[in-house]
């Protein structure tokens, strides 16, 4: 299995893992966009995550875009969004597969629609290669800062506070019948 990064306290047990502490989803960007990487990163290898966040309301992004994630463990004080968030999740519903000199992202957030990116521009590229990790957006080179933004348009990162992170996991793990995706 594939280590999962140390960037929330948690634990591993078989194929689950519990975040032993609530997950900032909201206030600082570089503690949310390593939480939304942390469970990206879960997504990717198909672990079964338990997790909580601290219900509140006022997101400064559109929560729906972490609809491809694992859902939050139900709150009795949960926001209506976090219920919906719940409510909407499938597995597969975002996900990139790599080649060589380009990356093809499948988005199934949208229903009924869907959509397919191609992403074969050399910053474009490096841009989300680079978001694999959360990322301060002033630290990238120009061309890749506004790479990152048109990709943030797209629904394909999130930025949040100056801090970035890619959105579509990389499946390591398909559920089986693999096709069902």
């Amino acid at each position: 299995m594939t280590a999962l990064p140390a960037l929330v306290p948690h634990r591993v047990i078989g194929t689950r893992v519990r975040v032993t502490e609530p997950l900032p989803l909201h206030g600082d960007g570089r503690a949310t966009t390593r939480a939304v990487q942390f469970l990206r990163e879960c997504q990717a290898t198909g672990l079964s995550t338990h997790w909580e966040t601290a219900a509140v309301p006022g997101y400064t992004y559109d929560l729906r875009t972490l609809h491809h994630l694992p859902p939050p463990a139900q709150q009795a004080d949960e926001t209506s969004e976090l219920t919906t968030w719940r409510a909407e999740h499938a597995y597969g519903m975002l996900y990139h597969r790599r080649g060589p000199g380009f990356v093809t992202v499948m988005d199934r957030r949208e229903r009924p629609a869907s959509a397919r990116f191609t992403l074969d521009h050399p910053d474009l590229l490096t841009a989300f290669h680079t978001l694999s990790d959360a990322t301060r957006l002033d630290t990238l080179a120009p061309a890749h800062q506004e790479a990152a933004v048109h990709l943030a348009e797209e629904g394909l990162t999130l930025i949040v506070d100056g801090w970035a992170v890619a959105l579509p996991p990389r499946m390591r793990r398909w559920p089986v019948p693999c096709m069902g995706i």
